[in-house]
């Protein structure tokens, strides 16, 4: 029997090499962007990864984004290498069935636009809102892939597929897939991060950095599937690719300071 699994993934910096609002910032000529996003997270008016969206409806600047903007973006996002050919391999893992999803607070026209012809858009769950009739101007949003939402987003898949919780892998790179990981973990899925995030890589039980898509094949092959070092490097092979470099490091990071009581017997 197949051994079904749910893989779902953040889009921006875990697919992509962008920030969707700063391609959309550039594309219209406002500034700052970075800065204005930071400013929200340092208050937390909203949930981490929904800067955008909040800038989105209630920013002078950003008011002007229409649907059409947003298309453009997707356009212009840089994918990570490969992408098209993960869900081929997964498909091909025998045993093994992998229903990829992404749950992301980009907005969803962004990444059905930067996914097309790769991932289906009903299997895409991105920032929804509701434009105005008339002028094409966004309204309100519908909904917000951040933060605990993500939790929710999965959990809905989940039981829709459905597979049990221990079937469950979520892959992201950033503090606003702190939420969701500990959910995973908590119930004996499997988490990736794919980058250093210092929240983030304390929470996940594997981290893969590389800037190509199937790197996220290393943890769920050797984790689930259970297969050796030589079996992935063939699996590779076989599909005409080679893992050049290939290094496990484990890494402690260390702040020593001395206390007052240290300074003062040192005086």
């Amino acid at each position: 029997m197949t051994k079904q699994y749910l893989l779902a993934s953040d889009f921006d910096q875990t697919l992509s090499f962008n920030d969707s609002g700063q391609i959309l910032s550039d594309l219209l000529g406002i500034g700052n962007f970075r800065e204005r996003a930071e400013g929200l997270a340092q208050i937390h008016l909203v949930q981490q990864g929904a800067e955008l969206a909040y800038l989105l409806q209630h920013d002078p600047e950003f008011r002007r984004v229409r649907k059409e903007h947003l298309d453009e973006v997707g356009k212009r996002v840089r994918l990570k290498q490969n992408l098209p050919l993960l869900k081929r391999l997964l498909n091909g893992i025998e045993g093994y069935g992998f229903a990829f999803y992404v749950i992301s607070a980009a907005p969803e026209e962004v990444i059905q636009s930067a996914l097309e012809g790769i991932v289906a858009p009903d299997h895409i769950f991105g920032t929804r809102f509701r434009y105005d009739p008339a002028s094409g101007e966004i309204q309100s949003i519908e909904r917000v892939a951040a933060g605990y939402g993500k939790v929710a987003l999965l959990e809905e898949l989940r039981a829709r597929l459905p597979v049990s919780h221990d079937r469950v892998i979520y892959v992201g790179d950033g503090s606003s897939d702190v939420h969701v990981m500990l959910h995973v973990n908590r119930l004996n899925g499997l988490t990736i991060a794919v980058s250093e995030n210092k929240y983030l890589t304390q929470i996940a039980k594997r981290t893969i950095v590389s800037d190509d898509a199937l790197s996220v094949l290393v943890p769920i092959l050797e984790d689930i599937v259970g297969m050796d070092a030589a079996g992935i490097h063939q699996l590779f092979e076989s599909h005409g690719l080679l893992l050049q470099e290939w290094n496990k490091v484990r890494t402690d990071l260390l702040t020593i300071r001395e206390t007052d009581s240290a300074t003062s017997e040192a005086a």
